[in-house]
């Protein structure tokens, strides 16, 4: 269960194949409509319910028609299991999985976003903070585990007391890379070229990037600065003016968005992603590690697992554009570190986040990793998984 149906292919389709691998029917849900996604969903077995749900918006009307939609969904196809992840499929999707009698219930923190990020954001934020984590009790109350990818969350989730004291709390290395998919080469010649890949929004250190840009452009006027990723309808989205401000004055280049982020990470010398949003572990990065990309990244809960500190990359303070400037500038005076580093992003993908280790993990975890021996038992429809 899911908050965006192209997640469910671009986070978790190595997942819901293993799924479908070991012999469960596997149905996703998720809020919008997307054809490719239900497309490629489909070719690998996995069905495919469309939900109402808003992503970011706050009207309990609407809450509650999401609640009511997934309970006759789960009534109608009584899963023996739920697996949610992000936090409206968590909330939302574990409540009506109870309320349906759904037996085995899981919840994946993928991370806190702006929850827990730091923002005070005055007493609207408070409030919905509060509010969320109420729901959270409410909604998680018999879950058979939770899942989080770093000790940060992990510590929030008990320290709000978000599951029960006797739930099982799993430690995961995110949602893994595939290694094969993401390939290592050497950063391209020419001028140094430092991506960032996000939604565009200010916590995940977009204006910070801007601003470092801005100083390093002055010594090394060739160097290039590019941001890759969509505009998001959160409150804390970048303005296109502003955005259009920073082209135009020439400190950065706007890729727009994509669902193949491999091109731009070939053609890129290092990854930033100096974010303060509270990630889980950010996918951008690991797929970063795996294409063999020295990595600059804030030293905040989530992105700080993917960087050895001056083995394969550098941690700089989150909001510190300064700090953020001295970290790229240490590439553009050592033309070889990309590469150096780079090479040892590579090795930390391949110890610690191939997707299929990481799968396995999660399967185990949901009881879930039984394979179907053809030879003695005959075809059928195993577990039943939403």
């Amino acid at each position: 269960m899911a908050s965006l149906t192209w997640s469910l292919v671009c986070f978790r389709l190595d997942l819901l194949k293993a799924m479908v691998a070991a012999g469960h029917k596997v149905v996703a849900f998720a809020p919008d409509h997307d054809p490719g996604a239900i497309a490629t969903l489909r070719e690998i077995g996995v069905g495919f319910v469309q939900i109402p749900m808003a992503r970011t918006g706050t009207n309990p009307l609407t809450d509650l028609r999401t609640v009511l939609a997934l309970y006759r969904e789960l009534r109608r196809i009584s899963p023996d299991t739920v697996l949610s992840y992000t936090m409206k499929p968590i909330v939302y999707g574990s409540l009506a999985a109870r309320l349906a009698g759904v037996p085995e219930r899981f919840a994946l923190f993928t991370g806190f976003g702006f929850l827990f990020g730091g923002r005070t954001g005055g007493w609207r934020v408070t409030a919905i903070r509060r509010l969320s984590i109420a729901l959270h009790r409410l909604a998680l109350v018999g879950v058979k585990a939770a899942f989080a990818y770093n000790d940060a969350d992990a510590q929030d989730i008990r320290r709000h007391t978000m599951v029960g004291d006797g739930t099982p709390l799993v430690m995961l290395d995110g949602s893994g890379v595939d290694l094969d998919r993401f390939t290592a080469q050497p950063p391209p010649a020419g001028p140094p070229t430092f991506l960032l890949v996000a939604r565009l929004l200010r916590d995940k250190g977009v204006c910070e990037f801007a601003a470092a840009a801005r100083v390093l452009k002055r010594t090394f006027p060739h160097a290039r600065f590019q941001l890759l990723g969509p505009f998001d309808p959160s409150p804390l989205v970048i303005a296109k003016s502003e955005l259009d401000g920073w082209v135009e004055e020439g400190i950065v280049e706007y890729l727009g968005e994509t669902r193949d982020v491999r091109p731009y990470l070939t053609a890129s010398t290092v990854f930033v992603l100096p974010s303060y949003y509270r990630e889980g572990i950010p996918r951008s990065a690991l797929e970063a590690l795996a294409a063999g990309r020295a990595i600059i990244t804030a030293d905040t809960p989530g992105c700080r697992e993917t960087v050895r500190e001056g083995e394969n990359g550098f941690l700089v303070p989150a909001r510190d554009a300064e700090a953020l400037a001295v970290r790229m500038e240490a590439f553009l005076r050592d033309e070889t570190l990309a590469a150096r580093m780079g090479a040892r992003s590579r090795r930390l993908a391949e110890e610690r986040f191939d997707v299929h280790k990481v799968n396995a993990g999660l399967m185990q975890a949901l009881g879930l990793n039984r394979q179907l021996d053809d030879a003695t038992i005959p075809p059928r429809t195993d577990r039943h998984t939403a």
